[in-house]
């Protein structure tokens, strides 16, 4: 005999939100920083859109295929080990990739383990005909820097000087006359001596390049796409190996939060517990604000350059993959079932349907793909904006997991503002939030200015996915509310953040940061103003969920039932019985004389089946 396995409720949701503490633990020790990283190797914005946008795109797609192949094989378990491991190991791929600029953007200006970033111009060398000599550059503007040209390279010289620095280190300078000439007169000697000089460089320049352009043909012709890829410069051959590491590691990681949701989910559903499931969501909030906040103020602390050559943002690295194995036991033993029944293909195409024939829910679907765009942007510029103000990892790392811990206490508050506001209106308020939030990001002006700006998250995450989940149960059918969520996320997380890192990435590269955060702000701010009345003129149909009402009803019957109806109850079955037993003894009769001969089958006729008596007495008769 099969014995059959106990489940433990407790046990299964404590497993689950350490799990979720741990797994948004390890993703905000990094994902958040990931794209100042990229900005350290020499990624321009447009680039770094590219990149995060085709992570988004591939998670859009991988996620829900590798969820139904793992579930088709029942290779859950399997999947989700293997996710863990190899998204760890893809992403410390990224650390083998060379630093184009060491000292470019590791420290910041208000970073005290280091000084001011150096210059590659503080150091002038000329080949002209000789050796090269090296100078150290005084303090002199940039419109007396005059560049001469040559086969190697190009090298600032200064024709002209009339600062009093100067005079002060002249004994400095007169070891090559050419370099620093504080007379008048040589001004014009070095004007001559480079005209003459430049004539025999370019038509150097033009044979090399000339016979480059021939090799780099033969290259191509020869080698075709690789061939391309080797003639391409530093900073776009840097690109593709970026963009091709991060595909791997995304087709890695994309398929773990599906297969955890679901087999947790069914697990739960299989004991009829779960609608407690949605208790182990906040726990993944605090382990993000948690992992954001630490690892900001450990990078913080540590010194530029840790080691040689190495900078100190290959922490980030270390902890999302230290976290990643750890999580990695707790990945083995999750307690995770598998529901043959349940067809998730046809879940999310009957809730694409439900979501499409409801108006106010296309006006909700366009909201949330709006803000998601404008997260994107959020989430991949606004450490570079604090950057560029001076802000090190402490402020950007308190300064996020401020914005989380204000999106988790909103179900705090949720009854008291429901009160107040409708679903629809909140809708609206938590997409002007988030344009405030961009305004607001817009102006920074010093290392802790972003911190004010993050209690707003409260209402343009919290509340906004607060009224998303609302509109949900009105329009979902029963059984369907899980699918039909699953849907207004994917177009908002995943569809919007990949359109929105395209397009912002783009727009930061052509009008700056600064503009690109007002410009979302001012598209948030009319879809604000347009959407109240778009919802008054759709039409409101909401949808009767009978499961839930029952639910409902059984729960209030369960509480108010009265002694009096259970004693009429007892009653009602008590003459249902009485009636029964008369109903018997009228349709029964009187059997034969004992000197009947037929007497011993009448016997066994009426032992047989009592209720066929007639029957059989007939039959004899």
């Amino acid at each position: 005999m099969k014995r059959i396995k106990q489940i433990d409720i407790k046990r299964a949701l404590a497993m689950a939100g350490t799990f979720n503490f741990l797994c948004s633990c390890a993703k905000a020790c990094l994902l958040p920083f990931l794209t100042l990283y990229f900005r350290q190797l020499g990624l321009t914005p447009a680039m770094t859109g590219i990149v995060m946008g085709t992570k988004h795109f591939i998670t859009l797609v991988w996620s829900p295929a590798a969820s139904l192949l793992s579930k088709h094989y029942n290779k859950r378990r399997a999947v989700i080990c293997g996710s863990v491991v190899f998204s760890a190991a893809a992403a410390l791929l990224l650390l083998l990739i060379p630093h184009t600029d060491m000292h470019a953007w590791t420290c910041n200006a208000s970073d005290p383990h280091v000084g001011p970033p150096q210059d590659p111009s503080d150091v002038l060398s000329v080949n002209i005909t000789g050796p090269v000599t090296s100078h150290p550059k005084p303090h002199v503007s940039q419109s007396l820097v005059t560049h001469l040209p040559d086969a190697d390279r190009k090298a600032p010289v200064i024709a002209n000087e009339t600062s009093p620095h100067h005079h002060h280190n002249h004994s400095h300078t007169t070891e090559s006359p050419l370099l620093y000439a504080p007379q008048k007169n040589e001004s014009k000697v070095l004007e001559s001596s480079s005209s003459s000089l430049a004539t025999p460089v370019r038509n150097k320049r033009s044979e090399l390049k000339s016979e480059q352009q021939t090799g780099e043909k033969k290259d191509e012709s020869s080698l075709g796409f690789l061939g391309s890829l080797k003639v391409m410069d530093t900073q776009h051959q840097l690109f593709f190996l970026i963009l091709i590491i991060m595909c791997v590691w995304e087709v890695a990681s994309a398929p773990l939060e599906w297969n955890v949701d679901d087999g947790l989910y069914e697990y739960l559903d299989f004991a009829d517990a779960s609608d407690r499931y949605s208790s182990t969501r906040v726990w993944g909030v605090l382990g993000a604000a948690c992992g954001v906040g630490v690892t900001g103020l450990l990078v913080s602390r540590l010194a530029c350059l840790i080691a040689a050559q190495t900078s100190r943002s290959v922490v980030h690295f270390y902890c999302y993959a230290s976290l990643a194995f750890l999580v990695l036991p707790l990945a083995m033993s999750l307690p995770l079932y598998l529901n043959k029944k349940r067809n998730r293909t046809s879940g999310l195409l009957k809730a694409l349907q439900l979501v499409r024939g409801s108006p106010q829910a296309v006006l909700c679907v366009f909201t949330t793909l709006l803000v998601g765009v404008a997260n994107s942007a959020i989430d991949n510029f606004l450490l570079w904006q604090m950057q560029d103000r001076g802000s090190s990892e402490l402020h950007m790392g308190l300064s996020l997991a401020l914005a989380l811990l204000s999106q988790a206490a909103f179900p705090l508050m949720a009854g008291r503002v429901s009160r107040l506001l409708s679903p629809r209106r909140m809708l609206a308020v938590g997409a002007a939030s988030l344009g405030l939030q961009c305004f607001y990001y817009s102006f920074l002006w010093g290392a802790w200015a972003a911190l004010p700006a993050q209690v707003l998250s409260c209402f343009s995450s919290g509340a906004l996915w607060w009224a998303v989940k609302l509109q949900c149960e009105d329009i979902a059918t029963p059984g369907a509310e899980r699918s039909v969520r699953r849907v207004y996320k994917s177009l908002s997380i995943h569809l919007g953040s990949a359109l929105g890192s395209l397009a912002g990435g783009f727009v930061a590269q052509s009008i700056g940061l600064t503009w690109m955060f007002r410009g979302l702000a001012m598209v948030l701010m009319v879809w604000c103003v347009c959407l109240p009345l778009l919802q008054w003129k759709a039409p409101h149909h909401r949808r009767i969920n009978y499961s839930r009402l029952l639910a409902a009803d059984a729960s209030e019957a369960s509480d108010s039932e009265s002694e009096q109806e259970r004693d009429w109850l007892d009653k009602a079955m008590e003459n249902d019985k009485s009636n029964n037993n008369s109903a018997r003894k009228m349709m029964s009769f009187p059997w034969p004389t004992p000197q009947s001969p037929s007497r011993i089958s009448k016997e066994s006729c009426s032992e047989s089946n009592e209720y066929e008596t007639f029957s059989c007495g007939e039959s004899q008769s």
